[in-house]
């Protein structure tokens, strides 16, 4: 079973604001953290956001603060990241993450760390201009 599901991609319009989601079929999503990448064309995979297990605390890439936003909702076993003001550059294939490590051990002054134990396939999303 694939542990870790994203959906949500496709062409959107600069400007505007969408929404990612992923689910977790494979694993008992509460017990998670959970992590959004993403990895644009000719570039390595960078870390937009995580979220502890209770979703109270939330971190952001260095150069992601403003635009993203990460949630999620333990009841619906259900990770969301909502982007807004989107700009081509945006355009990447974003991945969801998921870790049993508390949040405090997947983030730096760096960033969001990449070691998460599951990833999903990702998904593409594409900002038109």
């Amino acid at each position: 079973q694939v542990p870790v599901v994203e959906s949500g991609g496709g062409l959107v319009q600069a400007g505007g604001s969408h929404r990612l989601s992923c689910t977790a079929p494979g694993l008992t999503f509460e017990n998670y953290t959970m992590g959004w990448f993403r990895q644009a064309p000719g570039q390595e995979r960078e870390g937009v956001a995580a979220i502890s297990r209770s979703g109270l605390s939330a971190y952001y890439g260095n150069s992601m603060k403003g635009r993203f936003t990460i949630s999620r909702d333990n009841a619906k076993r259900t990770l969301y990241l909502q982007i807004h003001d989107l700009k081509p550059e945006d355009t990447a294939i974003y991945y969801c993450a998921a870790d049993e490590k508390p949040v405090g051990w997947l983030v730096d002054g760096l960033g969001i760390r990449d070691d998460f134990a599951y990833w999903g396939q990702g998904t593409q999303v594409t900002v038109s201009s």
